[in-house]
């Protein structure tokens, strides 16, 4: 089981093997850079950050998830 949460409710923890990390940093290209300024002109969801952000969360989950594996 993997979660990112302190406990797992209704299971009992027998053994911890570590804290698992993942991180990652990410920037966008010029033309994506552009683009979220043009965006910012409009104002509301800027969709090009919002896009890397989701993919950055999910690439730094499973990340996490390589990490756990390897403890």
């Amino acid at each position: 089981m993997i979660t990112t949460a302190l406990t797992l409710p209704g299971y009992q923890l027998t053994e911890s093997h570590g804290i698992c990390r993942g991180l990652m940093v990410r920037s966008r290209s010029v033309v994506g850079n552009i683009i979220g300024g043009i965006q910012t002109v409009f104002g509301g969801d800027i969709s090009v950050y919002t896009d890397l952000c989701e993919e950055t969360r999910a690439a730094t989950y499973a990340m996490m998830c390589e990490h756990a594996d390897q403890l």
